[in-house]
């Protein structure tokens, strides 16, 4: 069995490495094709992007954008601040996951998102110096994976929890079982993206009329760095974390009875229904386009699909919006005070709109006899 599967990985790891090399020269000619048309076109801001942008006009996507991110930036911060704040929400282990994955997720927000709105509503780069572009990549290539690795890890972390609550039933445990491959799975992608888009000695190419400065940094023209990122940072996290995911629901229910009976039920079912949450947006924006890039490789022709990838793509920052409001229901609290706050404001809204003047009652006078 063991040779088996062996024997499968082995083989899905080179068809991965022959479809990584395809798609790169793919989207190499691409950004290659939308270059030239800019250089003959004195239309530049239409052509350009004929090849590599999604038909959906831009005006549409960014409001898009200010109207998701906006709200979802305020959830974060709210989540981050309580966790931060509770002593005993800072000490609960299964938040700990959920804070470092926010965490990731404020770059894409504040800066991958800002500057696709500058990009929309310019039509290029904006400032175009190659600091923009260099943090445009680190927030757009490093946080997007790194949020992908951790919820891949947020899975299995479940399972500790739930099921094997004893590898952290002491200090020890605790930091060799949770601390310590957070802390390697943090240290890692920061490392490997601030080496690969900051201190790589190579020489990038900066495109400031398309999206994303081109998506072409330098490092990706290594091929071992290439073929990691795509199959250890992308795909790797996403069949995990979908295996993982429905390993635990399936667990859950064959093991119904004895979860039900313990003493911590009550927080074993917010864990549960929270990573079902989050994982449904995930995987069900995300794993789509990888399903796509998996049917290139079986055969189907490189030019079928092209559009619904770059819709996928676009959808991809909405598993990043929803995140948030999926994790709340594991802070009944926090879901109790916002719900507070908004029903506090909306009385004064509506009082402020509708004011009532002063009523005058006059009362008839009884004459005595």
């Amino acid at each position: 069995m063991k040779r088996v599967v062996a024997s499968y990985i082995a083989l899905l790891s080179v068809f991965l490495v022959k479809h990584l090399s395809h798609t790169r020269r793919l989207h190499s000619n691409i950004c290659s094709l939308s270059i030239m048309t800019a250089n003959n076109s004195s239309n530049s801001n239409t052509a350009v992007f004929s090849n590599s942008e999604m038909s959906l006009p831009r005006p549409i996507r960014f409001w898009l954008l200010v109207i998701f991110n906006i709200p979802s930036v305020i959830c974060s911060f709210s989540i981050i601040i309580h966790i931060i704040m509770d002593r005993v929400q800072r000490y609960a282990l299964q938040n700990h996951t959920i804070l470092l994955i926010l965490i990731m997720h404020l770059p894409i927000q504040l800066i991958d998102i800002n500057f696709y709105l500058v990009f929309f509503h310019y039509g290029y780069v904006l400032p175009s110096k190659p600091i923009v572009c260099l943090l445009w990549w680190f927030a757009d290539y490093g946080c997007f994976i790194g949020g992908l690795i951790l919820m891949a890890w947020l899975a299995i972390e479940r399972h500790i929890l739930i099921f094997h609550d004893f590898l952290v039933s002491n200090k020890k445990r605790r930091f060799l079982s949770h601390y310590l491959p957070l802390g390697i799975l943090v240290t890692y992608i920061l490392l490997f993206y601030i080496i690969c888009v900051f201190l790589l000695p190579c020489e990038s190419t900066y495109v400031y009329t398309l999206p994303v400065c081109g998506a072409s940094p330098c490092y990706q023209s290594y091929d071992i760095l290439g073929e990691w990122e795509f199959i250890v940072n992308s795909s790797i996290p996403i069949v995990l974390e979908s295996i993982v995911s429905i390993g635990l629901i399936v667990r859950v229910q064959r093991q119904k009875r004895r979860i039900h009976q313990s003493t911590q039920w009550h927080k074993y079912r917010r864990m549960i229904i929270q990573l079902f949450l989050v994982s449904s947006v995930d995987l069900s924006l995300n794993l789509p386009f990888y399903l796509i890039s998996f049917a290139h490789l079986c055969g189907l022709p490189q030019e079928y699909g092209v559009q619904l990838q770059l819709y996928l793509f676009f959808l991809g920052y909405f598993a990043i919006f929803l995140f948030p409001f999926a994790s709340l229901c594991q802070f009944p609290e926090l879901r109790k005070t916002i719900k507070n706050k908004i029903i506090a404001v909306l009385p004064r809204q509506l009082y402020r709109r509708t004011p009532v003047g002063p009523i005058t009652i006059t009362i008839p006078m009884v004459q005595q006899q």
